[in-house]
């Protein structure tokens, strides 16, 4: 079973893959526009064999709803059959780079947008035990 996670962006989606129990940051997805963007996300979870998508969304604060509804519609776009799982990410970002990226400070590369979408996968498989 191949699990892959990601963090949406507005410009950038992180991705993350569990595979045979090993969790790791993937290259991330530069984002032009949505379908552009559903097309790689979709073609990727192709490649990585991906049964289950782990997806990332804030709970808590004002833009809550309007966050949920946009990340559900850009999931809606994905030509993916597994399993959808939404996972809370509120902190993510902040997490990933204190506690995973060594000093890393967010960049135009992407690399905080995958750890991020790791720590999402992390407390997915905390969450399963």
């Amino acid at each position: 079973m191949n699990v892959v996670a990601i963090d949406i962006g507005l410009k950038r989606i992180g991705v993350a893959v569990l595979v045979s129990g090993i969790a790791m940051a993937s290259e991330p997805i530069f984002r032009k526009n949505r379908e552009q963007a559903s097309r790689d996300v979709s073609t990727m979870l192709k490649e990585k064999n991906a049964s289950k998508l782990i997806v990332g969304i804030p709970r808590g604060g004002a833009s809550e709803e309007e966050m949920d509804r946009r990340i559900k519609h850009f999931v809606s776009l994905l030509a993916f059959e597994g399993e959808i799982i939404y996972v809370d990410e509120f902190g993510s970002s902040r997490e990933a780079l204190s506690e995973i990226g060594g000093g890393l400070t967010k960049t135009k590369d992407g690399r905080a947008d995958s750890l991020a979408a790791l720590v999402i996968l992390r407390r997915w498989s905390e969450f399963r035990g």
